[in-house]
């Protein structure tokens, strides 16, 4: 059953950024995932809500995902994301 994980961040550092989603996203296609969406516009139906980025990630399963996320080549990038940005991450499984 696929999984996806629900990233929010909000850049503080646009240049550094682009280190982090050069390596992020090989490590995302490594674990076999894919992105469905990654910082495209969006709308606030309900709520306060107004993430200034979201991307939208999809895995097989929740076990891929857990491999993607704890995988050397992802800690790597989270290491340069970590100083360029500040991130809220969620893993939720899919249905049926």
């Amino acid at each position: 059953m696929a999984a996806y994980v629900i990233v929010e961040m909000t850049v503080t550092d646009p240049v550094g950024i682009e280190d982090y989603r050069k390596l992020a996203g090989a490590a995302v296609a490594q674990y076999g995932g894919r992105f469905l969406a990654r910082g495209g516009r969006s709308e606030t139906f309900d709520g306060d809500w107004r993430p200034q980025r979201l991307v939208v990630l999809e895995f097989p399963g929740l076990e891929e995902a857990k491999k993607w996320r704890a995988s050397p080549e992802y800690q790597a990038a989270c290491k340069i994301r970590d100083r360029a940005a500040s991130t809220r991450m969620v893993l939720v499984e899919g249905i049926g």
